[in-house]
């Protein structure tokens, strides 16, 4: 069917669905298993109902459904990608189709990153005044058939709930339901998913008039009251946050404050601009609702996307409240699920552009402080997948070594930790520095280092004792200690810890002779993993009952 498969290559496709008949007809169906999301969302520190303002985003791109709608890749040359996962609590997949199910390769790079997904609910328009119509101004059976559709859409293609964005006009009788369709809706989502969210966008008023109001006020409360948040309109001043603050009272951190970055209409400011917006919004403890941050990509051109990408996210990183990863293992090859080449074990298999964003690795951090130090995705080499990650940086005069913080992690220790490292020293003088890996713990009266022989290092820090080579019954799993190829270079560490939290995981760059001068330095990393020994050595379960289908042989 032309719904589920690419016509041109019968390529399994994304898809999504129009009007009311089609949305009331749909079930679960054998040709949408490609579509279900295969990674389930990650936990993460803080979870995301503490209450901290959070970040939207809000991605519209060209209509949607472009190249992300190949579900198993395609061939396509600089694509659009987002990897600053760690800068944003939820994601949503916006375009004009009445029903906007995610393209499921970015529900899978999103759950991995620890971030739930959206699709849109679309009204607009005369067609839209009817569907509203069809469904709002009759009885509960009709509304209630809808929000149980859409429910159940969700929760079949895992993903995290709805946006829901009515931009037309309604009678009488179509808004008096709108509130109670809307609770209707948001507990079906909470029922059907688990951490599921309904978010309500700034638009239709109480009284049915379509005028958008760039705050929460009286006229779209009963709305906000009815979900789980309300995403406002693009076009307010200070005076807008000041009310929107003292009306939402402890449920502030549910207002999404509207940000254009396309800056259309009068607003604060977008672009490289977007800043002064998100300074404000978080003055008054309010969430965020990034719109359309592919203006990068868009406006800026594709060429020199990755290096603009992270100069507009590095703009912002200061309002963004980071999440950490509170699970382990921590594996990663840094892949943004898009490449030139494809590489396994440091070595080019197959030259050519490709996409899939199911691919994309686990993100870092992107450190960026100016002119000292910076991280950046590496197409040129890799050791797995698509891309490494590039560290550049210096050290300054005086200073041994510098660490460049990676991961953020908030967990308890295990009591012995195994780590990996594959990377690789460029530049003229790769002798002259030594990597390593290097563990902070939150500081507590009980933590340190197993054994008693070990003096407490100040700040928590942990620096894990080199392996030469695997320890007996993980030989398979940490085959490569001290053992790179073509030019990697592979590490394995241990760490005992007893009575601790983890809290980052940096890469330790430090030159072996002291020196007046600042050193500049680069160094990729191919991939990084921090396990827990004790699950290590437990065998895996048995795959059991294995079923292939849907085959396609070429």
């Amino acid at each position: 069917p032309a719904r589920h498969f690419d016509t041109r290559t019968t390529e399994p496709i994304s898809f999504f669905l129009s009007g009311l008949e089609e949305l009331l007809a749909w079930q679960p169906d054998g040709n949408d298993d490609f579509n279900v999301s295969a990674v389930p969302l990650a936990k993460r520190q803080p979870p995301l109902h503490s209450k901290r303002p959070r970040t939207l985003v809000c991605h519209d791109m060209r209509g949607g459904y472009l190249e992300d709608r190949f579900i198993q890749g395609s061939a396509t040359r600089n694509p659009y990608v987002f990897y600053h996962w760690r800068y944003i609590d939820i994601f949503v997949y916006f375009s004009h189709h009445t029903v906007t199910i995610p393209p499921v390769c970015w529900t899978n790079a999103a759950h991995r990153n620890g971030v739930p997904v959206l699709g849109t609910f679309i009204t607009e328009w005369t067609d839209g005044q009817k569907l509203c119509e069809a469904f709002l101004a009759g009885g509960e059976e009709a509304y209630h058939a809808v929000s149980e559709q859409l429910a159940r859409i969700a929760q079949h293609y895992r993903f995290d709930g709805w946006l829901v964005n009515m931009e037309n006009t309604l009678s009488a009788a179509a808004v008096a339901n709108l509130p109670r369709f809307l609770r209707h809706l948001t507990a079906q989502v909470h029922s059907a998913v688990p951490g599921g969210l309904v978010i309500w966008y700034d638009s239709v008023l109480q009284n049915g008039a379509l005028r958008w109001q760039n705050e929460l006020n009286e006229e779209n409360r009963v709305f906000f009251n009815a979900c789980d948040g309300l995403f406002t309109n693009y076009n307010w001043k200070e005076e807008h946050l000041e009310r929107t603050r003292a009306l939402a009272g402890p449920r502030h951190t549910d207002v999404y404050v509207g940000i254009d970055v396309f800056a259309r209409g009068d607003v604060i400011g977008g672009g490289f601009d977007t800043d002064k917006s998100l300074r404000l919004i978080r003055q008054h403890g309010l969430s965020a609702a990034i719109f359309a941050p592919g203006w990068v990509y868009e406006h800026l051109g594709e060429e020199n996307f990755l290096h603009n990408e992270n100069k507009f996210w590095g703009s912002l990183a200061e309002y963004l409240p980071t999440h950490s990863i509170c699970t382990l293992p921590l594996a990663t090859s840094f892949s943004l699920g898009m490449g030139t080449s494809r590489f396994l074990a440091g070595k080019e298999e197959e030259a050519g552009s490709w996409y899939d964003l199911s691919a994309q690795d686990i993100q870092p951090l992107y450190p960026e402080h100016e002119g000292r130090l910076s991280t950046s995705c590496c197409l040129q080499d890799a050791w797995c997948g698509g891309s490494s990650l590039r560290v550049q940086g210096t050290i300054p005069p005086g200073e041994e070594r510098v660490a460049v913080r990676l991961f953020s992690l908030q967990m308890p220790a295990p009591p012995k930790l195994f780590l990996t490292l594959l990377y690789k020293l460029e530049g003229p003088h790769p002798d002259k520095f030594a990597v390593a890996l290097e563990l902070t713990t939150w500081d507590s009266g009980t933590c340190h280092e197993g054994n008693v022989t070990s003096l407490p290092e100040p700040n928590s820090r942990h620096h894990p004792r080199f392996l030469p080579a695997p320890p007996p019954g993980l030989a398979k799993l940490l085959a490569d200690c001290n053992r790179g190829s073509h030019g990697w270079t592979s590490r394995c560490y241990e760490l005992d810890l007893q009575d601790c939290s983890l809290r980052d995981l940096s890469l330790l760059v430090s030159r072996h002779q002291p020196s007046p001068q600042e050193t500049p330095f680069t160094c990729l990393l191919g991939e990084v993993r921090v396990l827990d020994a004790a699950s290590m050595a437990a065998s895996p379960a048995q795959v059991q009952s294995l079923m292939a289908s849907q085959l396609w042989w070429q």
